[in-house]
């Protein structure tokens, strides 16, 4: 999990329970899974007997991280900004332990609270007089951008500096020594370590972690339908075991290492035992099951585990043998309406019509490919009259795209 680490760090760690803190972005109410391994980087740092601190940016949320951003981002309202800080740190609150009675309880900070009263003319005086510009100028991330089509905003130069501010003060007011994050955040973290070093004559530290890919070169935690959040109601514990189960071997053995408590022996003896079948996918169930329970609970993980059962378990078994019940509560599906006096027509108008396709010729083109199946049937024939006598409980109809699209359609 360590890409950069600045020296000295370790025997840090060693020497004394170490106050650590990352930063986390409040773009979203909602963290999605890139954010599950600063979120582990803490929860290590805790059972170690580290002190975790995770700031939430509601002043940096204002000006926008240029680090790995090809262009500006829109700037939050204050009212998004709080909705949104409310909504991570309740997220935060089922992986950290916030108990007041531990000697190194997790910590929670806004850097609004100590950006709010700042005035620009004490911010340049104060912090911007011992850092030069040639040092900010020689980061990645600003190079990069200064290079670019499009520059870079005096407020988005500015960032490294208002990080390395925050640091700064969690090291004088919260005792904090280290700071953590992606590997994009190098430049920014280590403006704080000099900071700290030339304001105050003191020492901090610092380690970021690899910014994760996947196999197929798809960017991680992203899916066709977007972002893979960690709040159910934007990505249902369905969809998020799902994302895990469909991992390529490659992406597994790696993120096994990552995301789950597993020691390296358990580890070992897993990938040895995927091997010998990976076809029954032993890495990759076990990944989806850590995983999801780690996140949504072991109810979550119950309930996605009896959703898929249903999905694929079964997919051989004709879908009349799901009841209304089943249906009603199928998960990781897309919904749809249909009005009962438009049956009876061909199941290309049909599949349009409904919104699941997007144009009768794709509808058209994807059966003739094999890759429409209506109530776990595959659909042969274009000229397939979608009628009552295909509905399930007299109102469903079950429509398959592909391997892994599901859509429920309700005819009334």
């Amino acid at each position: 999990m360590i890409q950069d680490i600045m020296p000295g760090t370790e025997e840090q760690l060693k020497k004394e329970s170490t106050a650590g803190y990352i930063g986390f972005d409040p773009t979203s109410d909602s963290l999605h899974i890139g954010s599950l391994v600063p979120i582990l980087l803490l929860v290590h740092l805790q059972k170690a007997g580290h002190k975790p601190v995770a700031l939430v940016g509601g002043a940096t949320g204002m000006v926008g991280d240029p680090s790995g951003k090809s262009e500006e981002r829109n700037l939050l309202d204050e009212t998004t900004l709080n909705h949104n800080l409310a909504g991570v740190k309740k997220q935060l609150e089922k992986f950290l332990d916030f108990n007041p009675g531990l000697p190194n309880k997790a910590e929670m900070v806004n850097n609004y609270d100590w950006f709010k009263n700042m005035s620009f003319l004490s911010f340049i005086r104060d912090v911007g007089k011992h850092i030069t510009v040639n040092y900010m100028s020689a980061k990645d991330s600003v190079k990069k951008r200064l290079e670019g089509e499009n520059g870079m905003s005096f407020t988005e130069f500015t960032y490294q500096l208002v990080q390395g501010y925050d640091f700064y003060w969690l090291y004088a007011n919260k005792n904090c020594k280290l700071q953590m994050g992606g590997s994009d955040q190098w430049g920014n973290i280590t403006t704080g370590t000099e900071l700290i070093r030339r304001k105050s004559g003191g020492e901090a530290f610092a380690f970021t972690c690899p910014l994760l890919t996947k196999a197929d070169g798809g960017k991680f935690g992203k899916t066709e339908k977007g972002n893979v959040w960690l709040d159910p109601e934007k990505t249902t514990p369905y969809q998020f075991y799902q994302f895990w189960l469909n991992a390529a071997d490659t992406d597994a053995e790696k993120w096994i290492k990552i995301f789950t408590f597993l020691t390296r022996e358990e580890v070992s003896a897993l990938g040895a035992r995927h091997q010998l079948d990976p076809g029954a996918r032993l890495l990759q169930k076990t990944l989806a099951r850590h995983v999801t329970t780690f996140v949504h609970g072991e109810e979550g993980y119950r309930k996605a585990l009896a959703d898929t059962e249903k999905m694929f378990a079964n997919a051989s078994a004709p879908a009349e043998s799901l009841s209304e019940e089943d249906l009603q509560s199928l998960e990781g599906v897309e919904r749809f309406n249909y009005a009962a006096a438009q049956l009876g027509v061909d199941v290309v108008s049909f599949l349009a019509e409904s919104g699941i396709i997007a144009s009768k010729g794709e509808a058209r083109k994807l059966i003739q490919g094999g890759g429409i199946s209506i109530n776990r049937r595959k659909v042969e024939d274009a000229k397939l009259l979608v009628d009552a006598s295909l509905l399930l409980h007299g109102k469903y109809l079950l429509v398959q795209k592909g391997k892994k699209n599901y859509y429920l359609v309700t005819v009334g």
